[in-house]
């Protein structure tokens, strides 16, 4: 870097001062760095004043020491392939260092806690991992032939659904599904139905496509999970199914329900208590898994319930980590993330009760980091008896498209079948000719 100017940004992109092993090299590469980040030109010279007005002159070794370091290299034309490996020898450092920590905590974790040092341990290298993954320049000539034929391939079949089916009719005619790396956000008030909706599109995605399913489930245990599911699959009460009291028909239709969730892909992980990196660490378990494949939808109930990977008192800040954490697990994964949401009293506050962009809660950066935004919103939960019966609100459901990075906005009819937690879309049309006869 010292006798190559252009080697300056590439040494500036590719490394940091933690992939030098010595602490002296780990001074001089932050005093070139400030010298860069000035603008300035990193030379001999300008390295020296800048490690004596910082004090770590003497501590590196002095201009001694930088004369041999700029005379130990020859050329720079390998300058490129230096920094890989000085990159590769700092990944083993951290490695070692991690499985060093490993056998510690395996000496030291109490009786009963083996799976609790199993995820830590799994943690230390998927962090390993990620920090290798380095994104970069692609000339465009490269892009513009697999853009041609995704293009292609869409013309054909005009109205293809490309991305993750969601079983809605009209919502994937908007979206052409949930697409590979985009993070959707499904946001409602309480009680609206959104593990309901969110456990139905599970249940298209796994039984009737025959794609994988992750569901990280911070709200409800899994046992209440799966009998939602089978109530839904199965088109069977509730409220029977929690109280006990079926009759033949009733536990036929769940016996054929629960046939066709036993076989369903889907994977469930109930941890109470779940942060970015242990959820990007369980994914990646999965999706390691022969028998996962490919990851067609993964659904966290609900994002406020997450926790932080760092400390900090703000709330709001460690909601806007999150978001943004569960965005780059997303691409990095190249599955749709759709993370239910709660939203602000506001709705409630206002003639018109329909959820907007601004009553996200807790954070504005939710709605920067997602692809999609949808909401779902039943009038009758914000409706005097008298008003329901008098504009037939019962049941009825809009599915708010609020945001779409790469398509439109609009709406979608649903009705919520409240005793079976199953949603469903009405047909505008039939409903309208209906009305004329």
């Amino acid at each position: 870097m010292i006798i190559d100017r252009d080697s300056v940004a590439v040494a500036m992109e590719d490394l940091d001062e933690s992939a030098f092993y010595r602490e002296g090299n780990r001074r001089v590469f932050r005093a070139m760095r400030r010298i860069f980040e000035r603008g300035g030109v990193v030379e001999a010279v300008a390295v020296a004043d800048e490690l004596q007005s910082s004090g770590d002159l003497e501590a590196v070794g002095g201009s001694a020491y930088l004369a041999r370091l700029v005379g130990a290299v020859p050329h720079t034309a390998s300058f490129s392939q230096h920094c890989s490996i000085i990159r590769e020898k700092a990944t083993l450092r951290r490695l070692i260092e991690s499985a060093t920590d490993i056998i510690d905590d395996a000496y030291t974790s109490p009786a009963g806690e083996v799976s609790e040092a199993l995820d830590r341990a799994e943690q230390r290298i998927f962090e390993i991992a990620g920090m290798e993954r380095r994104g970069g320049f692609v000339r465009v000539k490269e892009l513009v032939a697999e853009s041609l034929t995704g293009i292609d391939r869409r013309m054909k079949t005009p109205g293809m659904v490309t991305g993750t089916p969601t079983g809605i009719d009209s919502l994937d005619n908007l979206t052409a599904g949930f697409q590979k790396s985009d993070l959707i956000v499904l946001a409602g008030r309480p009680s609206m139905g959104k593990t309901a909706l969110a456990l139905n599109m599970a249940l298209h995605v796994a039984i009737s496509r025959r794609m994988p399913v992750a569901i990280f489930s911070l709200e409800m245990s899994r046992e209440a999970l799966v009998q939602r599911m089978l109530c839904s699959e199965s088109k069977v009460d509730h409220s029977h199914v929690r109280i006990g009291r079926l009759n033949d028909e009733e536990y036929d239709r769940l016996a054929r329900g629960a046939g066709h969730l036993h076989t369903a892909p889907i994977w469930i992980d109930d941890t109470p208590v779940l942060a970015p990196i242990e959820l990007r660490a369980k994914l990646r378990r999965l999706i390691a898994d022969s028998e996962a494949g490919d990851v067609g939808l993964v659904i966290i109930d609900y994002l406020q319930l997450m926790t932080g990977s760092r400390r900090t008192e703000n709330r709001q800040q460690e909601i806007s980590d999150i978001s943004r954490a569960l965005k780059a697990i997303s691409r990095e994964t190249s599955v749709p993330v759709m993370a239910l949401s709660q939203l602000s009293r506001a709705p409630e506050r206002r003639d018109d009760s329909r959820p907007r962009l601004s009553d996200l809660r807790e954070s504005g950066a939710i709605e920067q980091d997602a692809d999609v935004v949808l909401f779902i919103y039943r009038e009758e939960m914000h409706s005097k008896p008298e008003e329901i019966q008098e504009k037939n609100l019962q049941g009825k459901a809009e599915l708010i498209i609020g945001k779409q990075r790469n398509g439109p906005t609009g709406r979608v009819d649903l009705f919520f079948h409240k005793e079976f937690t199953t949603f469903r879309e009405i047909d505008r049309r039939r409903e309208e000719a209906g009305a004329a006869l």
